[in-house]
């Protein structure tokens, strides 16, 4: 098992990937804490965890408030014995699609608390329990290194914010290397799970077919597929386990070559 006896918090466990984060997580043999605003939701996805004899608690958390960060931490390691292994940084707000001249900034603002400061907040809050071998891993996305929109606006705020998580991580990853601490980013492209299927819909209940959608967007994806999220999750554990001990302030990217950094 890839993570066995491992302790793993994911914050941003919603019904995209981070709900496939956690599940996969607890298969592959972690006890795992899933963190959220939305305690209805986390606790179903943990209930469905302990159905299959895995091992998780449901800890609601807003990482833009610094001292939820501390709570989970702190309840995390009271719970599983002192000890974090794993922490998977997934939580994001994503914010409005705009273009320059129409573009809040108060939206993005938002989306940098959220998406960088929270995961800072809740790593600072994580360390005394993930010193000496621990290891922390950044959820990006490919829209940092290639622009994404369309007539209805482009990705940019949180874009924006997700870009400088991915600077926050190398300078993690230089400090805290020295209490044996592993930090890395996953920029993530189009992850096929529940929000991408509801985009999907979307555009056949506007008249276009289902294989054409699919075709537009795998067309530039040159393994042929929309990565399916349980794979993209496991990516991102790859980060945690062991297979990759000695790989700290690199930046994998998950997108089936749809981006391929220099």
């Amino acid at each position: 098992m890839l993570l066995k006896d491992k302790i793993v918090i994911i914050s941003g466990v919603g019904p995209g990937m981070g709900q496939a984060l956690a599940r996969v997580a607890a298969a592959e043999g972690a006890s795992v804490a899933l963190a959220a605003r939305n305690q209805a939701f986390i606790e179903g996805v943990r209930d469905d965890i302990l159905a299959k004899d895995g091992r998780a608690i449901a800890v609601p958390c807003d990482v833009a408030d610094e001292a939820q960060c501390v709570a989970l931490a702190e309840r995390v390691a009271s719970e599983f014995g002192g000890r974090i292994h794993g922490l998977v940084n997934s939580a994001y707000y994503h914010g409005d699609w705009s273009f320059v001249e129409n573009i809040d900034t108060a939206d993005i603002a938002k989306a940098f608390d959220v998406n960088c400061l929270g995961a800072l907040r809740l790593t600072r809050s994580c360390i005394p329990y993930l010193r000496d071998g621990g290891a922390v891993v950044n959820v990006s996305t490919m829209a940092t290194m290639r622009p994404f929109g369309g007539e209805h606006g482009m990705e940019m705020g949180y874009a924006i914010a997700k870009g400088a998580l991915n600077t926050l991580g190398k300078y993690m990853s230089t400090d805290l290397g020295r209490f044996g601490i592993r930090v890395n980013t996953c920029r993530m492209g189009w992850i096929h799970g529940e929000p991408v299927e509801a985009h999907i819909q979307s555009q056949v209940d506007a008249g276009l077919k289902r294989e054409d959608v699919v075709a537009g967007i795998t067309k530039d994806i040159p393994i042929g597929i929309i990565p399916p999220e349980e794979d993209c999750a496991r990516a991102v554990l790859m980060m945690v386990s062991d297979y990759s001990r000695v790989v700290s302030g690199a930046s994998l990217d998950v997108n089936g070559g749809n981006w391929m950094a220099p």
